[in-house]
């Protein structure tokens, strides 16, 4: 029997009246107090980019580079924390007896997995694309010898992931992510006994050395050749446990939504247990008898019986009932009494605890507040002590070590946006359990208070407004254009403006360079306190179009960015992997069940050769992109795919109608660094403003502008400097009812902007960001005024190129401008600052908003 139990009853208890995010706005829905900001707030708490806050409860030990997973010691005095970040990779030891670190291993690489042999004595971890498994001696809280289990050629790709030892340690298993494969390793030997491969050929599977006539060079290079194919039937193995008392494996199929069940012994596939979307991190039950596995898309984890292999029930791990997806279950431990279950929810910052003492009548007791974007839980053996890892848990206010010329890495790399999170692991004592649940009504309302508010300080009475308050009102705006840029902050671009809160002496590309910015942002609405909620382009384009990054994106980019000379990782976003794909679908899946028409021009678009159609990523995009428009390639100028939108434009009006939502996609103010003959860096930012500006005259002078919004933004803010916060960037709202020549500082994000058009439009939220953001309506004024825009010429030449002896063009040189971020984009950023201020010039610091501080009990 199936059940699902949500947490409205503790909600009932410790938050009375508290209902879900709201989809109908009144007076006193206002935005955020203007001029709020990321970072610590009056009350103790920290807001973040995306508009929800932290409040961490226990005590934060700062560690390193995004921890993902903690392997606790079986004598209960030790943990070991895995870093798999952008940057450094690495093991740290924490005491805690003494809450503090004792020891730490550099790795070169590594990915998720990590444990304990039984007796306690050998620590054994990824080793990632190097393709081996780690081996530490282990004693008295210290990592003694090092070795690695080679577990094929260098050259091929496995990638190993979640790793497990069986109870006698002689054997070890490891899922191989990007090899679809799980190998099995005789640890008496150190070598490979076997593998279970699963083949993208047949849809089925089958192991080598035993179980096939096939010879294993056959099966190795059959197996390779697949690693090419990014079908959605991939299974991309995940997490392993071992049950050694009924001789099986269970691997989490990461892409798919089930587990597989294969034979310890034989290696072969006995079965597949069904789950929900994205399963991860699973715990075993002392018996063996259940099976409590993650689904990350579903905020969810299912109860699985292993004698049976179905789903005994599922608990939704949400704050409100029915949320949206977006919780991100990806961690779980489960109390030495078996009664408690512990979830660690990644994108709400919360660990739920359930009580699961009686399978198939559990229930929820409520949820732990704790750092951004928790990773891994863990409770110590005598059950007092509650683990948390915090992904991004710890960044101070300000960098004061920013990138400069002449400093060499690391020390730059600090700096770098995609290592800056430095994790946290929280540690939460946990009296008896009478005290515990009584403390978790006042953790509960703690976590239920970082959720996204609204409020009534704002100085609009009247708060009239196009944008609809709920959804399915009407709205005069019929027709929605959104437009994506590439990586830029925004005192790099309108700092000089005075009108808003910027540092000028941080501007790179003032008004000189982007006039037609400045013109928007003056004539229209300025807005001056907008963010970002991603690092990079690979989450930036996934939040962009989605309001959300899967589990798998953000734990694979910082391997493709700052861990990939093997070259085995691709770029994981816009429709690269089918895994990437969020469960509440991107904006047109929305569009299309709202039935709105749409159409994408270069967003989640693959370029062909020169002179040939354009193909999408993605299934649902099929008869709604423009193949002729071109896609991310810096050698092509804006001004090339403004021309072709215009003609579009042009086609629609002759046809007397167009689509309602068109996404359309400049992307040169990304710029190509300093490399010898390609465009300079100011005249790729002066071609993306000017194409900018002729977007909006064509729009602006056309017949549809009367009923029209344009909104424009970053996919990210990467790496510019910024003296508010590293995620604050450009960002634009223009249309006939657009407040003219206003700066609008009420704190907004992506989501902000997502869920105005959304309500515009009649779409429902993608996820909890977008359903629980404060939509534009401090952007907007309910009577239009039609006055167009008219473009300003560029004041420097678009198409003047790098000399050879430009400064940084030997380095931009060995730069990879074929898709967005495959350059080192801190060394991408050093050189553009150069090229525009002078070889000689020092890049300030940028300011990084503080996130998470040790938080008192």
């Amino acid at each position: 029997m199936k059940s699902v139990f949500a947490f409205a009853a503790v909600l009932a208890i410790s938050v009375v009246g508290c209902k879900t995010p709201p989809v109908a706005f009144t007076q006193r829905d206002l935005a955020p107090p203007r001029f709020a900001a990321p970072g610590a707030q009056g009350d103790g708490s920290v807001l973040l980019p995306n508009q929800w806050s932290l409040r961490p409860v226990g005590k934060q030990i700062p560690v390193g580079d995004f921890p993902v997973n903690i392997a606790m010691h079986p004598g209960g005095r030790f943990a070991a924390v895995l870093h798999c970040g952008h940057g450094t990779h690495e093991v740290v030891v924490l005491d805690l007896r003494e809450e503090k670190i004792i020891s730490r291993a550099t790795l070169n690489e590594a990915f998720y997995g990590i444990t304990f042999s039984a007796d306690g004595r050998a620590l054994f971890c990824s080793g990632a694309s190097d393709e081996v498994i780690h081996r530490f001696s282990f004693g008295d809280g210290y990592l003694g010898e090092h070795s690695t289990i080679e577990l094929r050629e260098a050259e091929l790709r496995g990638i190993p992931s979640g790793v497990a030892v069986d109870r006698d340690g002689k054997l070890l298993v490891a899922g191989n992510l990007l090899g679809q494969r799980v190998t099995f390793v005789d640890l008496t030997t150190k070598a490979v006994r076997g593998e279970t491969i699963f083949s993208t050929n047949t849809g089925g599977v089958f192991t080598n050395k035993s179980a096939i006539a096939e010879d294993e060079a056959a099966i190795t290079k059959r197996a390779e050749a697949a690693l090419q194919d990014t079908r959605s039937d991939l299974p991309y193995p995940y997490g392993c446990v071992v049950d050694s008392q009924r001789g099986r494996v269970y691997v989490s199929f990461w892409a798919q939504h089930c587990v597989a069940v294969l034979d310890l012994n034989t290696r072969k596939l006995i079965t597949r247990w069904a789950t929900e979307d994205h399963p991860n991190e699973m715990v075993l039950s002392k018996s063996g008898r259940h099976l409590f596995v993650a689904n990350a898309n579903r905020n969810s984890v299912s109860v699985l019986d292993t004698d049976t292999g179905k789903t005994v029930e599922t608990l939704v791990a949400e704050l409100t009932p029915n949320a949206p997806a977006g919780n991100t279950p990806n961690s779980l431990a489960l109390s030495p009494d078996e009664k408690l279950l512990f979830v660690a929810n990644a994108n709400i910052n919360t660990v739920a605890v359930f009580d699961v003492s009686e399978p198939g009548k559990s229930h929820s007791i409520g949820f732990i507040p704790v750092g951004w974007y928790p990773t891994s839980v863990r409770v110590t053996p005598d059950g007092k002590k509650l683990l948390v890892a915090n992904g991004k848990g710890i960044m101070p206010h300000s960098n004061r070590h920013g990138p400069a010329p002449g400093r060499e890495p690391p020390a730059s790399v600090r700096e770098y946006i995609g290592g800056l999170m430095q994790g946290t692991v929280s540690i939460i004592t946990m009296t008896n359990r009478e005290k515990f649940e009584a403390q978790l009504k006042t953790y509960t309302a703690k976590a239920i208070a970082c959720m996204p508010k609204v409020n009534a300080e704002s100085s609009e009475s009247k708060f009239e407004s196009p944008i609809p308050r709920a959804l399915g009102q009407p709205s005069p705006i019929k027709y929605v254009f959104y437009v994506i840029k590439e990586n830029r902050t925004y005192d790099q671009v309108l700092g000089d403006m005075r009108e808003g809160n910027g540092d000028p002496s941080l501007t790179l590309f003032g008004e000189h360079v982007t006039p037609n910015h400045h013109a928007l942002a003056r004539d229209f609405v300025l807005l001056d306190n907008f963010y970002v909620e991603s690092e990079v382009s690979a989450d930036g384009h996934e939040w962009t179009m989605g309001a959300y990054a899967t589990d798998f994106v953000e734990k694979t980019w910082p391997l493709s960015y700052g861990h990939n000379k093997s070259k085995k990782y691709s770029y994981p976003a816009e429709g690269n992997f089918p895994l990437a794909t969020p469960a509440g679908g991107y904006l047109w899946d929305r569009a299309r069940e709202a039935g709105v028409s749409f159409r994408s021009y270069g967003e989640f678009v693959a370029n062909g050769k020169t002179n040939e159609p354009c193909k999408t990523k993605v299934k649902s995009l099929e008869g709604h992109f423009d193949p002729w428009f071109r896609s991310f390639d810096m050698d092509y100028m804006d001004q090339l795919r403004v021309d072709r939108f215009i003609s579009e434009l042009k086609r629609f009006e002759k046809e007397g109608d167009m689509p309602r939502l068109q996404i359309v996609r400049i992307p040169n103010d990304h710029t190509s660094g300093t490399t010898a003959g390609k465009y300079t860096p100011v005249a790729q930012v002066a071609d993306n403003d000017l194409a900018l500006g002729r977007f909006v005259e064509a729009i602006s002078h056309s017949k549809f502008w009367p009923q029209t919004a344009i909104f424009v933004v970053e996919d990210d803010a990467q790496n510019g400097s910024d003296h508010v916060d590293a995620h604050r960037t450009i960002a634009f709202a223009i249309s006939p009812y657009t407040k003219r020549r206003t700066t609008d500082s009420t704190m907004y994000s992506t989501s902000s902007m997502l869920r105005t058009m959304e309500l515009i439009l009649g779409l429902k939220p993608m996820s909890q960001f977008d359903a629980a953001a404060m939509p534009m309506f401090n952007s907007f004024l309910s009577k239009p005024d039609l006055r167009p825009f008219t473009h300003l010429p560029a004041n420097v030449d678009i198409t003047a190129r790098n000399k050879a002896n430009a400064p940084g063009a030997q380095l931009s040189a060995k730069f990879d401008f074929s898709k967005e971020d495959a350059a080192d984009d801190l060394l991408l950023n050093e050189v553009i600052w150069k090229s525009v201020r002078g070889a000689d010039s020092v890049m300030p610091s940028p300011r990084r908003a503080g996130f998470v501080f040790n938080h008192p009990k």
